[in-house]
């Protein structure tokens, strides 16, 4: 009785099932960077599998997706004004930070889901840059380096966030596009897309693309990785070199 018992509460605990799933793809999976690189855009297309036994929703659905770039430590710092020059003064460290950040929603996401959710699930640059585990310190209410680092990374173009970047082609069929601009490092991406109805998850699908050097570049980073001792010294000598023959050249007899 009580092993029936145990098995029923079990059940119980991990809920009923949910009747919608995703199918997603990436337009890559992996995407050579050159010297002549300026930049590309990376798609999301996605399907939303039902259970053939549930009914429709009549809301229809919302869809969340969230590409972050390599995770980085960083320290912003606050500058102040001391005559003719600037001085650090304060400062807050971070301990993971995505060096890109992009969300992509269906809507405007105070429409999809409310502030509560949105902190909860981490929906949007504002509640990813509040999470408690983005610095080694407790966040503030207002901290003004969240506020700063979410500023400074926007004018970088390397965070960014549409309300409109994910058009659903059909009532079950979707498709996102999110712009990678040059400066966007290297690196592995993660691709997370969430689908909501009524601001409640039913569904979540993570995916991956790689940025990877190729080419010469690929080969000096190689060099400059496994023998940076050699690689030192070669850009030494090169810079010698080059300043003499600018000398040699320009001389003025």
């Amino acid at each position: 009785m009580r092993v029936r018992l145990a098995v029923i509460l079990g059940f119980l605990a991990i809920g009923p099932a949910s009747a919608e799933s995703l199918v997603v793809s990436l337009s890559f999976n992996r995407l050579a960077v050159t010297s002549t690189y300026t930049g590309t855009s990376v798609a999301v297309f996605g399907a939303i599998e039902r259970d053939g036994q549930a009914g429709a929703r009549s809301g229809g659905y919302d869809v969340v997706v969230t590409i972050r770039g390599p995770r980085q430590a960083l320290t912003v710092r606050e500058k102040a004004a001391m005559g003719p020059v600037w001085i650090n003064r304060a400062q807050q460290k971070f301990a993971e930070v995505p060096s890109f950040l992009a969300v992509l929603s269906s809507r405007p996401l105070s429409e999809i889901a409310d502030e509560a959710t949105r902190r909860r699930l981490r929906l949007g640059l504002k509640a990813i840059v509040a999470a408690p585990d983005m610095t080694l310190a407790a966040p503030a209410p207002d901290d003004p380096f969240r506020e700063a680092l979410l500023r400074l990374r926007r004018r970088e173009r390397l965070f960014t966030e549409s309300e409109a970047g994910v058009r659903f082609l059909s009532p079950s069929v979707f498709r996102s596009i999110a712009p990678l601009p040059a400066t966007a490092p290297v690196g592995a991406y993660d691709v997370e897309v969430l689908l909501l109805a009524g601001g409640v998850p039913l569904a979540r699908h993570e995916a991956r693309f790689d940025l990877v050097k190729s080419g010469v570049e690929q080969s000096l980073a190689t060099f400059a990785r496994e023998w940076s001792l050699a690689y030192g010294l070669a850009v030494g000598a090169l810079a010698l070199i080059s300043g003499w023959l600018a000398s040699v050249i320009f001389r003025r007899d």
